[in-house]
């Protein structure tokens, strides 16, 4: 078969051919300004003084870990807000929770109507704190948050940047590092994609670097291994103390819906 040459063309960013095709170019997004924060330390100022309703709370198989080192997230937005609801799927996470004295519920988050019959009261702010990547249907994550969210409301959603140093460096070793019940991971442009089909648009960016937790009674792979990655998590915060914020292994993104919940 003989090759046909295809003519050049010089056409402006962003224009679609006629047959349904987009100029390379459409596919470069601009990043917004982004300032580094401690992930907890943040969400916990979000939460002072507010009614909040905190989705995936119960960090199933993690939770002992997380209380050991004080960095549970439900107990220290419980510590600050006026009240915190927590919505998970574990339903032994959540009865453990209330036989403790939190509020919570066993129920799927992606699943609105579900949520919905609960009758829990709307809240100005809702957490979705390591959540939308564990997810099969992680859209449905932004159905539910219509449903729960007060007028003027805000989501927060806080997941792992699929463009941190940490796994690039890791891949240059074979290595991956992912939760092993992650099934996506995101980046900026494609998580504010995926919230601007269910309505919703970002308000506020943050990005965070994460703590590299010790292991006890690690071997010496390990150990180098966990040394490895604090010296990646070190070039991570230089590079967003000079204005690459993205080079971070976590966003925090605050959306708000394009139409008043209800």
């Amino acid at each position: 078969m003989r090759a046909v040459a295809v003519p050049e063309m010089n056409l402006p960013a962003g224009t679609r051919d006629p047959l349904g095709g987009v100029d390379q170019r459409a596919m470069i997004h601009d990043l917004p300004r982004a300032a580094r924060v401690d992930r907890l330390g943040y969400l916990e100022h979000l939460a002072t003084g507010r009614r909040v309703i905190h989705l995936g709370f119960v960090d199933s198989g993690f939770r002992a870990m997380q209380e050991a080192a004080g960095v549970w997230l439900h107990e220290r937005l419980a510590a600050v807000a006026t009240e915190v609801v927590g919505l998970d799927l574990d339903a032994d996470g959540v009865a453990l929770a209330v036989a403790e004295g939190y509020p919570a519920h066993a129920v799927d988050c992606c699943d609105p109507g579900a949520v919905a019959a609960l009758g829990v009261e709307p809240a100005p702010l809702v957490i979705a704190g390591e959540l939308i990547e564990h997810l099969d249907q992680p859209g449905a994550l932004f159905d539910t948050a219509r449903v729960l969210l007060a007028p003027g409301g805000v989501l927060v959603v806080t997941t792992p940047n699929s463009c941190g140093l940490l796994n690039v460096a890791a891949s240059l070793v074979g290595r991956e590092i992912n939760h092993p019940d992650h099934v996506v991971m995101f980046t900026w442009r494609t998580l504010t994609a995926l919230a601007a089909r269910h309505g919703f648009e970002p308000v506020v960016t943050t990005v965070y670097v994460p703590e590299v937790k010790p292991v006890d009674g690690a071997d010496a792979g390990t150990r180098v291994a966990l040394g490895a990655a604090r010296a990646v998590c070190a070039i991570e915060r230089a590079a967003t103390a000079v204005g690459r914020p993205f080079a971070a292994d976590g966003l925090i993104v605050a959306f708000r819906p394009t139409t008043e919940p209800g």
